[in-house]
């Protein structure tokens, strides 16, 4: 078996309309049947995951936070791999009134259309962070912190290397995370900048996709999707 892990983005990845259809938790399972690790790396906090999916064990591990929390599903357990949250810079979003505000352990998240005031609060706080994008959403991460931070300490924690996984996304933030896996994978409806850098592009669009790799995965550990496929150059 050459590929040993598959990670996998969320929303309009292996979920659509934030839910996961049941062909793709199916999917899942048939991935993990071979005896394969399944890492869930997610920009969402714990809650908003909550709010939309409920088989968390369905993972070996779950990155949140776009890679500044570690969860352990079956221990319940999380680790922290960032400082948190500025109580400063929340309590000044907040009184921006700033809509929507997500705000995790690590990590605050808002609509794009934001991103000049959020600059702003940020040059006043002298804050030393930094915006990450997701299609319409941005999110203020500590210095240092992208998904690939917390890939990199999943696969530590299941004992494997980034030679042997496969890694699966379609937006901004998804690139540190594909560069940090064995082979990148971009779903058909990926920013562009993401099926540029991957090694490969699907021709189905998200859950599709999805269920398309992992096929793949079980059936032929990628070689048929890998023959078509350029190398990344």
């Amino acid at each position: 078996m050459r590929f040993r892990v598959l990670a996998c983005d969320y929303d309009r990845t292996i979920a659509l309309n934030a839910v996961v259809p049941d062909a793709n938790r199916r999917a899942l399972r048939e991935v993990a049947a071979t005896g394969r690790r399944l890492v869930l790396v997610t920009g969402r906090t714990m809650t908003e995951l909550l709010d939309v999916f409920d088989e968390l064990r369905l993972f070996d591990r779950i990155v949140l936070e776009n890679g500044a929390v570690v969860h352990d599903p079956a221990r319940g357990a999380d680790r922290l791999l960032a400082p948190p949250v500025s109580a400063a810079l929340v309590a000044e979003l907040e009184r921006l009134r700033m809509q929507p505000l997500a705000v995790g352990r690590a990590i605050c998240a808002t609509a794009a259309q934001n991103e000049r005031q959020l600059m702003a609060v940020l040059g006043d706080l002298r804050l030393d962070l930094k915006l990450s994008y997701n299609r319409d959403s941005v999110m203020v991460l500590p210095a240092g912190i992208s998904k690939a931070t917390g890939f990199n300490a999943a696969l530590g924690e299941l004992g494997e290397a980034p030679p042997s996984t496969v890694a699966v996304g379609d937006g901004e933030n998804d690139l540190p995370l594909l560069a940090a896996a064995g082979v990148g994978v971009a779903v058909e409806n990926a920013v562009e900048a993401l099926k540029q850098q991957a090694d490969l592009t699907l021709t189905q669009a998200g859950t599709e996709g999805f269920r398309r790799l992992c096929t793949s995965l079980v059936m032929h550990d990628l070689a048929d999707l890998l023959e078509v496929s350029p190398a990344r150059a």
